[in-house]
């Protein structure tokens, strides 16, 4: 008998799982927003989404529908590194993401935008713009508290 990965290849040791309502819409929202690729889908009787699996970059996110007590809607934060936090914000948001943050460079280096996704889930869109050293980092957290 071959040897069974305790972690299966494509898979990280923790993994997203969002259950909404309307999963087949929700996943269509993160291929438009943020160009996901269906992986998987297990259709239930009814129409329902079981289990989906998608990708978005190279990062798997597992999907549901509701269904009984056990999988009731979950709300979450995602932080989605991308190449052009700019044009990534703009796109989510044309595919139905609500703006919450506009992008704006951070003084820990990274340039950021909020956006909540049509079931719910807040996204933070980042890009890194500088390298900033943890003392500078520490200085100016340490400025937060003057003024």
């Amino acid at each position: 008998m071959p040897d069974v990965k305790p972690i299966p290849d494509g898979y990280s040791v923790i993994t997203p799982y969002l259950v909404v309502e309307d999963a087949a819409g929700f996943i269509g929202f993160l291929s438009k927003a943020f160009g996901a690729v269906e992986r998987l889908r297990i259709p239930m009787l009814g129409g329902t989404i079981g289990h989906a699996e998608i990708e978005i970059s190279g990062a798997v996110i597992m999907v549901s529908d509701v269904a009984g007590t056990d999988f009731q809607t979950t709300r979450s934060l995602l932080h989605h590194f991308v190449e052009d936090v700019d044009s990534a914000y703009k796109l989510a948001i044309d595919a139905g993401a609500t703006p919450i943050a506009e992008p704006e460079t951070q003084f820990y280096g990274d340039r950021m935008g909020h956006v909540l996704d049509p079931s719910g889930n807040r996204w933070v869109l980042s890009t890194h713009v500088q390298d900033v050293d943890m003392d500078e980092v520490m200085k100016a957290i340490e400025g937060m508290g003057e003024g």
